[in-house]
């Protein structure tokens, strides 16, 4: 009956072979959680601040790296600052005469940006750190030939503010100015002061007009304006330029907004 029970031979090999893997498992684990916790205590020696082995191990343990978010997203800024710089290609214009091709490139200033309910920006730039060169012999030509150079136009901003769609790149902000005109110093008349809207759309007045450009990826744009120029009480200018009469702004810039 003993050899009715007998496993055989083969069964008894696997068997046996499966016990001393384990057993072999066992011993190896076993080995590894003694240098584990001797190499615990010695670094734990090295570093007496630790309380207990197991707190180093926390320490020298590898952590997933985690990126940690800013509390306010550039989306979610409500205030920033922005910076207007403008270009080349601008241009000028005066009653019915033809546009100065007008160089401006390396004016402009900076403002504060306020985000208002309805998406949009609403923008103010300090008008004592605008700056815009003034049109000379050196910045303007008029039907391809630099202006004389007695002739200087100086422009003084006195305001520049309004509103900025960052989405969709539409801008409008009214700009105040004086233009003092000089040729020579025995001849200053009053300056010509411009109120106007300069836009990124389509702006016309009595007779002149323009087409501006959106905002691109990149800030740039091209603003235009129109704005309606009283007479200023001399005789000569305002003969010479039929006041009152239109005036026309065509500015090219960039414009940069930082949190």
């Amino acid at each position: 009956m003993a050899s009715v029970f007998k496993l055989p031979t083969d069964f008894v090999a696997r068997g046996s072979g499966m016990s001393n893997l384990a057993s072999k498992n066992a011993h190896l684990a076993d080995r590894h959680r003694r240098v584990s916790y001797g190499e615990c205590v010695r670094q734990r020696a090295r570093f007496p601040g630790a309380t207990s082995a197991k707190r180093w191990a926390g320490l020298v343990a590898p952590r997933v790296p985690s990126v940690a978010s800013s509390p306010i997203a550039a989306e979610d800024c409500t205030e920033c600052s922005v910076e207007l710089r403008t270009t080349k290609g601008c241009g000028l214009g005066v009653s019915r005469y033809p546009d100065f091709v007008y160089d401006a490139e390396g004016g402009g200033g900076s403002g504060k940006a306020v985000k208002l309910s309805d998406g949009r920006w609403r923008v103010h730039f300090d008008a004592a750190e605008l700056h815009i060169p003034d049109v000379s012999f050196r910045t303007a030509t008029l039907l391809g030939v630099p202006i004389p150079p007695p002739i200087r136009i100086e422009i003084v901003t006195d305001s520049l503010e309004g509103t900025v769609d960052r989405d969709i790149g539409k801008i409008e902000l009214r700009f105040q100015s004086r233009f003092y005109f000089s040729a020579t110093r025995f001849y200053e008349p009053p300056p010509l002061v411009v109120d106007t809207v300069l836009t990124t759309e389509t702006t016309y007045g009595e007779f002149r007009g323009g087409a501006g450009s959106r905002l691109d990826a990149d800030g740039n744009c091209r603003l235009v304006g129109v704005g309606r120029l009283a007479p200023i009480g001399d005789f000569f200018m305002d003969r010479v330029l039929m006041l009152p009469s239109d005036c026309y702004a065509s500015m090219t810039a960039r414009f940069t907004f930082t949190s």
